[in-house]
């Protein structure tokens, strides 16, 4: 039923889905996703908590080739969520699942930790708790940006056939940015 559920979230987002959707793909009687789930806030729940475990082992198989590289950690969420869409459109949307349910929290926690701990693994030894927070919200916002972006199309196709490519020239720029001052102090 989850995997029906998927296909109708990556045919038509997560606003769109109904059970009574989600049973026909599923290829079961339309009461069965209410029996099993009860209610479509339900499913996107178990959706969001899936798609934050499969992020995390995603992120830890990145750590685990690239020495705690960050910007290898940043590339495998941006694949994460071109190769899952619709776990992603879900994930990030918790006015439409249940995010204080357990399997939830605990996913997205684990998730959360791996950031945090790459980012302070990436700073210098004794950076206070504010600098990772900052390092934290800005790799968070350029992958999760990069790839909003990415999956909505706003890129041309030659930037579509290499995501590594294409992250590391936007990395560079960045960091050549905050170089010049272009951000500030």
């Amino acid at each position: 039923m989850l995997d029906g559920a998927l296909d109708s979230i990556a045919a038509d987002g997560p606003a769109a889905l109904s059970l009574r959707d989600v049973a026909r793909r599923a290829g079961v009687s339309h009461a069965a996703p209410a029996h099993h789930f009860g209610d479509k806030a339900d499913v996107l729940t178990a959706i969001a908590a899936e798609g934050y475990a499969l992020l995390s082992a995603t992120m830890r198989d990145a750590l685990a080739v690239s020495d705690g590289k960050l910007i290898d950690v940043g590339i495998a969420y941006i694949r994460f969520a071109l190769e899952h869409r619709a776990h992603f459109e879900v994930m990030f949307r918790p006015d439409i699942y249940r995010s204080e349910q357990a399997a939830v929290a605990d996913a997205r926690q684990e998730a959360a930790e791996i950031l945090f701990g790459v980012v302070r693994y990436t700073l210098p030894s004794g950076a206070s708790e504010d600098q990772v927070w900052g390092g934290v919200l800005a790799a968070w916002s350029f992958t999760h940006g990069f790839a909003t972006l990415s999956l909505n199309t706003n890129f041309t196709p030659e930037r579509d056939e290499d995501v590594e490519a294409a992250v590391h020239q936007a990395a560079t720029s960045v960091v050549r940015l905050v170089a010049a001052g272009a951000f500030g102090h």
